[in-house]
């Protein structure tokens, strides 16, 4: 089977639908009026809620792909937890630009948001709707309840990997709430649903928290090579480790590139996971077999509908002249292109695999957001198969079969290159820095000798383009607010002005802030 994950993705806490592991039908109903204490007596529900922890990262509600949104407030297709993350990554930088008007859409390309942003209160409700969830996983799964429930030793163990994997989840939302919004409200699973206003943390007690879960975590994870698809495991919280420590200056004040590069090697000698031989082959419908992807986001056409994630990513980038059939779908977006910025990084044109541009009928300059011909297309994410085949749903509609990689080892590589260059290690750098540049080549004839910080802040363009991390790699090198670096539409303007330090972070939600009297505001909202 595929992806086994996504048979029973469109769960709720309140009304499990009992589906067979193997069986992808939807359409079937709670057998009886469930609550809380109903549904976990049983063993065989512990899984279940654990899938819509999952599904909490790809799907936006009970139906998808639209009809029982989890958030209200906004378009159930806007709130999709891959989709916010994105656009708040993505749109603010010099990777990507959307020319639609939606509310939020341009302040986001214009570095111009404020705290009654709708994208803004999109992620952050998102982030604390999937730590909610969590939360009460691990308080249900905790080991009072599974003594008092009488289950068996070998069924306490099967439910503790269930609960590590929550843990791991909730750490990751943690992350992106750390990375974005910075001192945030803390809640875990002992802090029960009800009346009472959670205290704020800071960034660092935040990174510390989120620290010391991992650590915990590590050891208790499946093996990469036990772990089914789609599901976390050791090597997933060993590469959001690594990503903390990369940021770790920016975090907490305190650099700590020694222990990226610690975490980095251990998952490269795992002996797991390898570099993909095609680049492409990592963005296409069937990219689940790929032996690089570490974490995966998980989409299906017909079994994981939404109008955000790799859908988005694919239907928004098509418009013009571009034939949506050749992306393995039936419908263009026309919204999402490339500024000319990204374009330049790019000093090889076509010998560089992953220089995937459209071209024809576009203009390389932007001087107005809203045209489509305004900006090279970028087409990186496509619903076709290795082999060219259409993804599963291509006939009926434009949702894709592509799994989002948040985690994959070509990242790895390259956080090991700038840990090591960071510490001097000028020959651990360049060796995986070349790695990932003769993947893109096919050869060794444009490896480095020497590299520089813009070397390898460039490289992670390259690589990692529209995969959420140019954000936070500009900030790290102090190039995504201020002047020493632009883009166009950055500030505003069409050939890019300086921004204010402020905008590294997002503001708390103003209707958060009026509710919790507990919560500080970011300076400069």
């Amino acid at each position: 089977m595929k992806k086994i994950i996504l048979s029973i993705a469109f769960l709720s806490l309140t009304a499990i639908l009992f589906l067979p592991s193997c069986n992808k039908q939807l359409n079937q109903t709670p057998k009886y009026g469930l609550n809380a204490e109903t549904v976990y007596k049983d063993p065989a529900n512990y899984i279940n809620v654990l899938a819509k922890l999952y599904s909490g990262l790809s799907m936006t509600g009970l139906q998808g792909p639209a009809g029982q949104g989890d958030i209200s407030g906004i378009d159930e297709g806007f709130s999709a937890y891959i989709r916010v993350l994105w656009n708040l990554q993505e749109l603010p930088t010099d990777e990507a630009v959307c020319g639609w008007s939606d509310p939020g859409i341009p302040t986001l390309n214009k570095t111009q948001w404020n705290a009654d942003d709708g994208w803004v209160k999109g992620m952050y409700y998102r982030i604390y709707y999937q730590i909610t969830l969590c939360n009460e996983f691990i308080w249900q799964s905790r080991e009072e309840k599974l003594a008092e429930r009488g289950f068996s030793e070998a069924v306490k163990a099967e439910i503790r990997t269930y609960r590590n994997e929550a843990r791991f989840l909730r750490a990751l939302s943690y992350y992106h709430a750390m990375d974005l919004f910075g001192n945030v409200p803390f809640v875990d699973e002992n802090d029960r649903v009800g009346a009472f206003l959670p205290e704020q943390i800071n960034r660092t007690g935040l990174f510390t928290y989120i620290e010391n879960e991992i650590i915990d975590l590590e050891d208790l994870l499946l093996d990469p090579s036990a772990a089914p698809y789609g599901r976390a495991s050791k090597a997933a919280a060993q590469t959001l480790m690594a990503k903390m420590y990369l940021n770790a200056e920016v975090y907490t004040g305190t650099p700590r590139y020694a222990s990226c590069k610690t975490y980095c090697e251990k998952v490269i000698n795992s002996g797991t996971y390898q570099l993909d031989d095609v680049y492409q082959d990592m963005f296409l419908a069937d990219n689940h077999t790929s032996p690089e992807i570490i974490f995966p986001v998980v989409y299906d056409g017909l079994y994981a509908q939404t109008w955000g994630g790799t859908t988005y990513l694919v239907c928004g980038a098509l418009g013009g002249s571009m034939v949506a059939s050749n992306y393995g779908v039936n419908g263009k977006w026309g919204g999402l292109r490339v500024t000319p910025q990204f374009v330049s990084k790019f000093a090889d044109s076509t010998l560089d695999t992953r220089y995937m541009f459209y071209t024809p009928g576009q203009n390389l300059q932007i001087t107005s957001l809203s045209t489509f011909s305004n900006g090279y297309a970028f087409p990186k994410f496509k619903n076709k198969t290795k082999a060219g085949l259409n993804g599963s749903n291509n006939a009926i509609s434009a949702h894709v079969d592509i799994d989002f990689p948040m985690f994959r080892l070509g990242d790895v590589y390259l956080m090991l290159a700038e840990s090591a260059f960071r510490l001097n290690d000028q020959g651990t750098a360049l060796q995986y820095m070349n790695l990932i540049r003769e993947r893109a080549y096919g050869n060794s004839n444009f490896n480095l000798s020497s590299i520089s910080a813009q070397d390898i802040l460039d490289e992670r363009a390259r690589e990692l383009s529209w995969e959420a991390t140019r954000r936070t790699d500009l900030i790290r090198f102090g190039q995504f607010t201020g002047g020493s670096y632009l883009w166009s539409f950055k500030g505003g303007d069409v050939t890019g002005i300086a921004t204010d330090a402020h905008f590294d972070l997002y503001p708390i939600p103003t209707a958060d802030k009026v509710l919790n009297p507990n919560l500080q505001q970011n300076p400069g909202y």
